[in-house]
């Protein structure tokens, strides 16, 4: 589970706001930071090389004396997928390659190769840069409409469940007039015969060919994809009997809430939820729990990966109230699949791992490196954000269940504040040690 652009103060603040000691996931038995620069900074330009240059990692004495330090070098959502879903660092931007250009093998695919089902969660664009790194591989995060084509037709994910309905605009309200947005599902033409084949067309036109979607199960039978959209579907995806395999698109265009349009005077600085939810769509942890509900049919067991994907973007556009709403929907979410394991797994069998990819925001209270100052239940704490960018700064890792205590032993290096440290390539090495032994 990433909580995207999640930091330590991102989720102070939010325990501040709700008047509580902690989260679920805090409570978990393994508890370390994390690392994340990506093997090559800058931004990657297709066809220019030069356009990255090699990251200089995290430094413990530069981290907490200079906020310009962190600022530098920092990695992006798709390096970051990449390497927690590989075990490999690369440059930025990219989506399951390597320094080198070439594919690498990512943790869905492992999955699969082992006979488990496999799927992604986010409350942003299913083939944006997180669920994209643990499925997709493309040169670089932008080329959407490549992503998803890859996503929806060469690969094996058994649920794919994230925004970007063409059909819809950012308040859950049709769209008048041009699909602007339509990259997020291949293009026009393929999310009409998509949703019209729900269920049953194995077989789709993409840019002048004809394109057959791949087996789930191993038994050298396409599995077409059933589309659930509305809310309803959602909810009652959750419980008894499911399709095999299930693409999940709520109706709204960026996001599940976060990009929704302000109203009754909101400001970034106002607090949650002055602007109404939108009613129409599910909260992640409905889309989590219909998930579960499908992937939990595979005796040989699950990959998901679940992202809460506008925690990030609330952060980078310094939304203080709507990042909490966000936080609220991650955590929420966190408890969902606890009490799932709970009740129908154990954790003798189960791994559970909840993070971040990186931090947004530079997040810190009345001024750098001094955390956010509780003003009580329901009202917004002192918070600053110091950046509308990603920083260099550690991040939480929590983990429980099978295997947990192992990544204890990743953690070699030591932070003068936050202790000892993993980097996130270290999250997908365990699990494949722990698949593969």
């Amino acid at each position: 589970m990433i909580g995207d652009g999640v930091g330590y103060n991102h989720i102070l603040a939010t325990n501040y706001y709700q008047g509580v000691p902690g989260q679920v996931q805090e409570k978990f038995p393994v508890k370390l930071a994390m690392a994340h620069y990506p093997g090559k900074a800058g931004e990657y330009e297709a066809g220019n090389p030069g356009s990255n240059y090699f990251a200089t990692g995290y430094n413990p004495s530069l981290a907490w004396k200079d906020t310009a330090y962190l600022k530098r070098d920092f990695t992006e959502s798709a390096a970051a997928a990449t390497a927690i879903a590989t075990g490999f660092k690369t440059y930025n931007n990219s989506i399951g390659m390597s320094l080198g250009h070439d594919s690498l093998e990512n943790l869905v695919q492992w999955a699969k190769s082992i006979g488990k089902s496999a799927g992604v969660v986010t409350t942003v664009p299913f083939c944006h840069a997180t669920p994209a790194g643990f499925v997709a591989h493309n040169l670089t995060r932008t080329n959407y409409s490549q992503i998803a084509a890859e996503m929806l037709l060469d690969s094996r994910c058994d649920v794919i469940m994230g925004c970007g309905d063409p059909m819809y605009d950012n308040d859950g309200l049709p769209v008048k007039g041009k699909w602007t947005h339509a990259k997020y599902v291949v293009d026009s033409a393929f999310w009409l015969q998509f949703i019209a084949g729900s269920g049953k067309s194995i077989t789709f036109g993409v840019s002048g060919k004809t394109k057959t979607v791949r087996d789930t199960d191993g038994d050298k039978i396409p599995d077409p994809w059933t589309v659930i959209r509305n809310l309803e579907d959602f909810r009652a995806l959750q419980k008894g009997k499911t399709p095999k395999r299930v693409l999940g698109c709520p109706k709204t265009g960026a996001t599940i809430q976060q990009a929704r349009t302000a109203m009754n005077g909101e400001t970034k600085d106002s607090p949650p939820y002055t602007t109404p939810l939108v009613k129409t769509v599910p909260a992640l942890s409905e889309m989590v729990g219909g998930a579960l509900n499908v992937l939990d049919n595979n005796p040989k067991g699950f990959f998901m990966m679940i992202e809460g994907g506008a925690t990030d973007w609330a952060s980078h556009s310094n939304q203080q109230g709507r990042l909490i709403e966000e936080m609220n929907g991650f955590n929420e979410s966190v408890e969902t699949v606890v009490a799932w394991v709970e009740r129908n797994s154990s954790w003798k069998e189960t791994l559970l791992i909840v993070t971040g990819d990186h931090e947004t925001g530079l997040l810190w209270g009345e001024q750098p490196f001094i955390p956010p100052t509780d003003n009580g239940k329901g009202s917004l704490p002192l918070m600053v954000f110091y950046s509308d960018n990603h920083s260099n700064s550690l991040i939480p890792f929590y983990a429980k269940g099978a295997g947990s205590e192992l990544y204890r032993n990743f953690a070699d290096e030591c932070d003068s504040l936050r202790g000892p440290f993993i980097q996130n390539t270290e999250i997908a090495q365990l699990i494949h040690l722990l698949w593969f032994k």
